[in-house]
């Protein structure tokens, strides 16, 4: 490829990684709004149980407090709400709840032995408090003049109010001022902002993926000409003694004892390049998808560009952590070069318009079952910590990683890669390779079901023996008549 059409890659991929990113932010807003709101509009948090032997509870660090400099600009909080309920554990009791300035109510509580949440934790019990020392009896809260919302009563208490710009507190007590609060209380928001920024999110996101897309095109236009410059695309006539219509071959090229294990440090560059490269891949492929769904033919261009990338990724793979094979740094190119590792595939002609549909959810479901294996997956582990269940994802390297740490240790140690254990790691290779170009929709040739092991792919089946018919006459000259 040359500089101009390298340079559109790059500002493709980097406007696709940004739209994908916007576009799922502005998706993820707008399904977060509509699977998590009440039906009066408010995200509201989980019912916590609130005790205390003193006076009061205040929630001075809660979200519903607002620090703004009085003296200078503060932004408009018209568009939020928040709405605080209370319920008396005691059926029989009376709650106040409001909602003052911070330094109302510490003038309010100056002196009054109450609690101060410092902590709500993702549990109805994680509520960790401050206690405030003191020895003053509190005036009952409705006599009280600087509620900027408050109710108070026997049963659930619910308060709602605008936000605004200042430092603020919300307190739950007993209705008479009295010792000992016992509630369970719930905080909810809401806003008019998620609905407009989700969908300016949205519409951003899917001009970039279209400029993306327009850019990667460019790129990749006439990159399938037969021209001086060396083009990344097959030819099935490259391919005609091949038992799938994709090779995938490697030569052990005497890797050395130790360099595997600062391979990963060199191939920084690598990943870094072919982290881009799979996001134009990605955009490529659904551009492909449907110019196949209405012409039935895989744009040439793009074909070219993504049979290169897949070489690459090769390329790097057998140098790196999926086969170790050759110490060979593996160059920066699309094109097929003179590498141990190589990967062509035949260019298809006509394509199926209905498989394109099917292929990469459907049809490829048992093959994704067999990556899940070779390949590796998460695990997720689970162990106790109090009363709470926590989990940490641990990755898994599968089968493939498992047999090239083997064959990585027995090359420390006797400087020797196994044969056979080499045959093995390029058969599962050759099979994740084939379902890869299969889900690309690069071709209609369904991957089997087989370990094709060896360096080489291995021929056809021979084509099974001609049937005598009875009664046949002998042509002369043809060894295969009965004699």
């Amino acid at each position: 490829m040359t500089a101009t059409r390298v340079t559109l890659v790059v500002l493709g991929a980097i406007a696709g990684l940004i739209g994908l990113a916007l576009a799922a932010a502005g998706l993820g807003l707008l399904v977060f709004q509509a699977s998590q709101q009440d039906a009066d509009g408010y995200f509201t948090s989980p019912s916590y149980g609130l005790a205390t032997d003193g006076y009061a509870i205040t929630g001075e660090d809660l979200d519903l407090r607002v620090e703004a400099d009085p003296a200078a600009w503060a932004p408009d909080f018209g568009n939020l709400s928040t709405r605080v309920s209370a319920t008396p554990v005691d059926a029989t009791g009376e709650v106040f709840i409001g909602i003052a300035t911070k330094d109302n109510v510490d003038r309010y509580l100056g002196g009054v032995r109450h609690d101060v949440i410092s902590r709500l934790g993702g549990q109805p019990d994680e509520v960790a408090y401050s206690r405030i020392a003191g020895e003053r009896m509190p005036e009952p809260p409705d006599t009280q003049s600087f509620w900027v919302a408050s109710s108070s009563g026997a049963g659930e208490q619910t308060i709602t109010w605008d936000v605004q710009a200042g430092q603020w507190a919300v307190v739950v007590m007993a209705a008479d001022a009295s010792p000992g609060v016992a509630v369970d209380a719930t905080a909810g928001v809401s806003t008019t902002l998620l609905t407009p920024v989700g969908i300016g999110l949205l519409v951003f996101g899917v001009l970039a993926l279209g400029g993306a897309i327009a850019l990667l095109v460019a790129a990749t236009a006439g990159a399938g000409e037969r021209t001086g410059e060396p083009i990344a695309v097959g030819d099935a006539a490259r391919l005609p003694d091949r038992a799938y219509p994709m090779a995938v071959e490697g030569r052990l090229d005497e890797p050395g004892r130790g360099l595997w294990l600062i391979k990963w440090l060199l191939l920084i560059p690598h990943f870094i390049v072919l982290a881009l490269l799979w996001i134009a891949f990605a955009l490529l492929t659904f551009v492909a998808g449907i110019v196949i769904l209405f012409t039935g033919r895989y744009p040439r261009g793009i074909f070219a560009f993504n049979a290169g990338v897949l070489r690459w990724t090769w390329r790097v793979a057998y140098y790196g952590y999926s086969a170790l094979g050759t110490d060979r740094y593996p160059p920066f190119t699309l094109a097929d070069v003179d590498y141990p590792a190589r990967l062509d595939i035949a260019e298809p002609g006509q394509l199926s318009r209905g498989l394109v549909l099917i292929k990469w959810w459907l049809l490829a479901i048992p093959h994704y079952i067999v990556l899940a294996v070779l390949v590796g997956n998460g695990v997720t582990w689970t162990f106790t910590e109090g009363a709470v269940d926590r989990g940490v994802q641990v990755a898994s390297g599968g089968l493939i990683g498992v047999l090239v740490l083997v064959a990585a240790i027995a090359l420390l140690f006797t400087g020797r890669y196994p044969m056979g254990l080499f045959d093995f790691v390029m058969g599962l290779n050759r099979w994740v390779y084939r379902v890869v170009a299969y889900v690309a929709l690069m071709t209609d040739d369904y991957p089997p079901f087989r370990l094709d092991g060896g360096g080489s792919e291995p021929a056809p089946p021979p084509p099974p023996p001609p049937v005598d018919e009875p009664g046949a006459a002998a042509v002369p000259g043809d060894r295969t008549a009965p004699v």
